[in-house]
């Protein structure tokens, strides 16, 4: 009969063993996108990531996409928190609360002029950032990368050149750094989830967006759209490419934990290469449907400078007094420093969405700890 210590260390032997090979075991993730398949943040950022991760991961991990009616952009926080869902596109920016951190980077989209360079640094900055990994893994999830899209304009209903031409138009606005420059410019925000974008216009409840251009094939907002305004508005890059519920990101080996990162952020510099070629589209189904292309007054050109000058000041001001972020002007300058520095390595490379993949996978994941990222 074999002594009770000796069952002991035969139940622990057999538990280590367990648990070693829950990462080697085959998993079928189910994740979603929550837009449009056409949306560069679906083909290719979701439909490429699929591939990317069967193959990094040598066939262990597989994924299965969940359609926008199930989880929708909107939803992607219940989605993931109550395990509807294992990987999803994720917008901080809906939580201003809960992710003041990440959002405080966010809130810099005017920064925004190449969008390779902007999604790199906003990848190493997350990734190396210990405040904002304490509180994705408070709110349950793990960052894998960012995209980014193009350079955002105005597309509106109604002709909007200068000033006055703004001046109460409700606007729709992803994120809060886009409400403060529609307010300095006298429209009026509204913050609405992506996908209502079309019926908001169709009824007349807003009367445009800042969004990019690429959006009236991604969205389909040809038939609402009449005029766009090509005022740059920066780039839009505070997501989370393929967040991971974080009980899932738990239960994988460490081989298939980097697998998920490369596979991210392979798709991410595809995606953001793509919403280039999305918006080259643009154009040209806006000419096929008669869309304005308005060019924006000096006055209006004028009155945006003004405004990107001082509100890197405010959003530092704002999250230290109403989100207690510590300090915000020091993370702002680090941010600014990762984007010279990823604007130099996409210049040198290019923009090649490829290379861009793998100087991220050199510069960030290589120097990464999977034994503890994440948890």
């Amino acid at each position: 009969m074999l002594k009770y210590k000796s069952i002991k260390n035969i139940a622990l032997v057999l538990t280590i063993t367990a648990l070693s090979s829950q990462g080697l075991a085959a998993k079928d993730l189910r994740m979603a996108s929550g837009v449009p398949t056409i949306h560069p943040a679906h083909e290719p950022l979701y439909t490429l990531f699929q591939e990317q991760l069967s193959l990094l991961s040598d066939g262990r991990l597989t994924t299965t996409l969940i359609g926008t009616e199930v989880t929708p952009l909107s939803g992607m926080r219940t989605g993931l928190t109550s395990g509807l869902i294992n990987i999803g596109l994720f917008v901080p920016a809906y939580f201003p609360a809960d992710l003041p951190e990440i959002n405080l980077i966010g809130d810099l989209a005017f920064l925004g002029k190449n969008p390779q360079a902007m999604a790199a640094a906003m990848t190493e900055y997350v990734v190396t950032c210990d405040d904002c990994q304490a509180e994705l893994r408070k709110l349950g999830i793990t960052y894998t990368s960012s995209l980014s899209t193009e350079a955002y304009h105005l597309l509106s209903t109604k002709p909007i050149r200068d000033l006055a031409d703004l001046k109460g138009v409700r606007l729709r606005v992803g994120g809060p750094q886009f409400s403060r420059w529609a307010v300095a410019m006298g429209a009026r925000p509204i913050n609405a989830p992506i996908e209502e974008t079309f019926g908001s216009l169709s009824h007349n409840i807003i009367y445009g967006g800042v969004i990019s251009i690429a959006d009236l094939v991604s969205l389909h907002l040809e038939d609402a759209i009449k005029y766009v305004t090509t005022i740059n508005l920066g780039t839009y890059f505070s997501v989370i490419s393929h967040s991971v519920a974080l009980n899932t990101w738990e239960s994988l080996s460490l081989e298939d934990r980097k697998a998920i990162a490369i596979a991210s952020t392979v798709s991410s510099t595809q995606a953001t290469n793509r919403w280039s070629k999305v918006t080259d589209q643009a154009y040209a189904v806006a000419d096929q449907n008669k869309i304005k292309i308005i060019e924006p007054s000096e006055e209006l050109l004028a009155a945006t400078a003004a405004f990107v000058e001082n509100d890197l000041t405010f959003a530092a001001l704002e999250a230290g007094e109403r989100y207690k972020v510590k300090n915000a002007e020091g993370k702002i300058d680090r941010f600014r420093q990762l984007i010279n520095k990823w604007t130099e390595i996409a210049e040198t490379v290019n923009n090649d969405a490829t290379e861009m993949a793998k100087a991220q996978q050199r510069e960030i994941w290589d120097k990464v700890d999977f034994i503890t990222y994440g948890l």
